[in-house]
C-alpha cells in the first residue's frame, strides 16, 4: 500500500479505542530492510507540541490494510529517531 502525505489512519489503543491519525511520512531503513511510518494525532491542537508516533509496519495481503509493530528495541528506536530528525530537517 503506497500511503500519501495527508493520508488518514485509524489505530486502536490498547483499550480497543480507535484514534485518528494523519500520516506525516513513510520511510525504509536499510540496515534492518524494515518500513516504518510516522504519524500524528489528527485531535491535536495547533498550538501544542507536536507529539510524533513511530511503528514499524507491513503490507497485508489486503491492499488496504497495514499491520502495525511497535519498536521495541533501543537499537531500533536509535535508528528510526535519527531517520525521523533527518526528515523533520528536510522538511523544514
Amino acid at each position: 500500500m503506497a500511503l500519501e502525505e495527508k493520508e488518514r489512519i485509524i489505530i486502536p489503543d490498547e483499550q480497543g479505542e480507535e484514534h485518528l491519525f494523519e500520516v506525516l511520512f513513510t520511510f525504509d531503513i536499510d540496515e534492518n530492510e524494515q518500513s516504518y511510518i510516522a504519524v500524528v494525532p489528527v485531535e491535536q491542537k495547533d498550538d501544542e507540541e507536536v507529539e510524533v508516533f513511530a511503528f514499524r509496519y507491513e503490507d497485508k495481503e489486503n491492499e488496504d490494510d497495514l499491520a502495525l509493530f511497535q519498536i521495541e528495541t533501543e537499537e531500533e528506536w536509535q535508528m528510526v529517531e535519527e531517520m525521523l530528525n533527518t526528515l523533520t530537517e528536510e522538511m523544514e
